[in-house]
């Protein structure tokens, strides 16, 4: 056995060689580096580049999503929104980034409720498998509540929930920070609850979601991991 610090050197290189040589092999890629996404740099009236539009439960009319122009946004001028939607009842509306791969993260994002009679309000996606698999924190000002859910084979069940009473015009800020099994949910940068769930253990894209007929707005979403 080498004792000597070249020996010890030689070891550790061995140790982390097999260690990166496991990771290449199990088939699963490490998560992606810190991201964020302000749309500024993007051409208003089309859905931002990397971005795909998708549905739950979606009844043939998929919701319009574009870059547009707000000069109150909270990173102006450019935000991402649902421009035009015509659906209603479970459908939910979706916006992913492409090529994201994210298990334990950080998610922030701003939100501003335009209109809905239906829904209003939305939040991230995160650990998305695909359309019908993944995390949802949504807030919904028409209900005056901020929930955790996971949609699982396209039904949805709720983690947990908390009262909310703010202004619904304004634009509002949630962020996620899940780790492992554990998800911490803030609201304008309030802790509102945690909660324990192992439903999705992989990692998984990063997206944007509404409900029904919901228009809403979003900026400045940023992914970190843990």
């Amino acid at each position: 056995m080498l004792r000597t610090k070249s020996g010890g050197m030689l070891l550790l290189a061995a140790a982390v060689s097999a260690m990166f040589l496991t990771s290449c092999t199990s088939g699963k890629p490490p998560d992606e580096g810190a991201k964020a996404w302000s749309f500024n740099e993007d051409k208003a009236g089309v859905v931002p580049e990397g971005w795909q539009p998708a549905e739950t439960r979606g009844e043939g009319t998929p919701a319009t999503w574009a870059v547009v122009q707000d000069a109150a946004a909270p990173g102006a001028p450019h935000v991402v929104a649902i421009t035009k939607n015509r659906n209603y009842g479970g459908t939910f509306n979706l916006l992913m980034a492409g090529g994201t791969r994210y298990r334990d993260a950080t998610i922030q994002v701003r939100v501003k409720a335009v209109a809905g009679k239906e829904d209003q309000g939305g939040g991230p996606v995160w650990r998305a498998r695909d359309a019908d698999n993944y995390y949802i924190a949504r807030w919904n000002p028409l209900e005056n509540n901020f929930r955790v859910y996971f949609v699982k084979d396209g039904r949805r069940k709720q983690l947990e929930s908390a009262t909310v009473n703010t202004d619904a015009a304004a634009w509002h800020t949630i962020r996620i920070v899940h780790q492992g099994t554990r998800i911490e949910a803030r609201f304008d940068g309030k802790i509102l609850f945690e909660v324990e769930d192992a439903t999705f253990a992989e990692a998984g894209r990063v997206g944007l979601w509404v409900k029904a007929d919901g228009l809403t707005a979003f900026d400045d979403l940023t992914v970190e991991p843990r």
